[in-house]
């Protein structure tokens, strides 16, 4: 008589051959970039099936989401993905603003801050994803350089807003602040510092042979399967589709703003490859750097900070959105950020809130393009997803 297994993964495990053999990699691991165990049936090096457990790092964001005002959810949303806070604040906002229908209403000033600090915060969290990744492949100084250039952005960031990591800057209907007297200066210097280093860096890692041979040719994530997973951001990007919501869906004050939308060419192997999804980051960063210029130029030419501007002054005294179900999404450094909110019409407080994260839908392909890889590559695989576990279990 047939056996029944409660999931495909118990299957696969009871049914391992005896030459087989069951590892965990985590959840105490740090190539797994946090509390994430990795079940993988192996022959020898060879890996055979990767069965990703989450559940470790439990934010509890959409309970809390459910039992506090839509402005205090801010600082929650911040802690999802804690490495690109702004950027997680900025998508929840801009779906309760479209709710209320006051999205049109905000003072362009507040509009170009608020991609200004995003895009500050997505160099800031590819920086990590790059470090990181140098040290999964055996780079150690990359790694002392992004953080290096990342504690820059760090302390403008909380110049800005009080906080280092967590910001609650970005509130629905403007700013917990105005930038600070001469944050416009600073941050130019920065950019004009920042230049030349990312060519260092190119030069270092990007381009090291090494690099390329760990890289290259490793974890191929075809177009399709990508699509079919869900996948999004720099892991869909890097497989060749030139999908950003910065563009596509034209929020905020992107629609305004001049930029290219890296994707993944096969240059240095296949196209999808670990090395394409690095390199499209990489690109982004460059891409960031554009955007934060010609933001700084608005901010000091046409969209100057004058004496009687308050970033509070279109915050609602109430925020009640009538009843309905909406789901708003936001381009994260990690992909498709989305919030589904149900309201009632009734209550400060939403009904449901549902959070789609997209390092969830990025790791659930892993198990599909790992098989067949030495085990040492599953390590430059997962570098290549560039999760954050806080997101991910939300």
């Amino acid at each position: 008589m047939e056996q029944k297994y409660a999931t495909r993964y118990e299957k696969l495990i009871a049914e391992a051959e005896a030459h087989e053999m069951i590892i965990n990699i985590g959840p105490q691991h740090p190539s797994t970039h946090g509390v994430l165990r990795l079940e993988v049936i192996t022959d020898g090096e060879i890996v055979r099936e990767v069965i990703p457990h989450m559940g470790y790092l439990h934010r509890c964001f959409e309970k809390h989401a459910e039992n506090l005002t839509y402005q205090q959810t801010i600082p929650f949303a911040d802690r999802m993905d804690y490495l690109a806070s702004m950027n997680n604040s900025h998508a929840w906002v801009m779906g309760v603003e479209k709710m209320l229908g006051i999205d049109q209403d905000i003072p362009q000033r507040i509009e170009y801050i608020r991609v200004l600090v995003c895009e500050l915060n997505r160099i800031g969290s590819h920086l990590v994803a790059l470090g990181t990744y140098g040290i999964d492949i055996g780079a150690f100084t990359p790694f002392l350089w992004c953080f290096r250039d990342r504690e820059h952005i760090m302390n403008m960031l909380e110049w800005a807003s009080g906080s280092r990591l967590l910001y609650n800057y970005i509130w629905v209907g403007g700013l917990f602040f105005d930038l600070p007297v001469g944050f416009e200066e600073r941050c130019k210097e920065f950019v004009d510092y920042f230049k030349p280093k990312m060519v260092e860096l190119n030069g270092l890692l990007t381009e090291n042979q090494i690099f390329i041979s760990r890289t290259a040719n490793v974890g191929i994530l075809p177009l399709d399967v990508a699509i079919n997973y869900g996948c999004s951001g720099p892991m869909l990007r890097g497989s060749g589709l030139k999908w950003d919501l910065r563009r596509v869906d034209g929020y905020s004050a992107y629609p305004e703003l001049e930029f290219e939308v890296p994707v993944g060419k096969g240059e240095m192997g296949t196209t999808g490859d670990c090395w394409d999804r690095f390199k499209v980051r990489i690109d982004e960063i460059e891409q960031s750097v554009l955007i934060i210029e010609q933001c700084l130029e608005r901010l000091q030419k046409d969209l100057k900070r004058t004496t009687d501007f308050d970033p509070r002054a279109k915050l609602p005294k109430k925020i009640i959105p009538k009843a309905q179900d909406f789901y708003f999404r936001a381009e994260s450094p990690r992909g498709e950020l989305g919030y589904y909110f149900i309201t009632d019409g009734k209550s400060e407080i939403p009904k449901r809130v549902k959070a789609r994260a997209p390092s969830f839908h990025n790791l659930s392909v892993i198990s599909e393009i790992s098989k067949g890889v030495l085990i040492a590559d599953l390590i430059a695989i997962i570098g290549s997803v560039d999760i954050v576990l806080g997101e991910l279990d939300r």
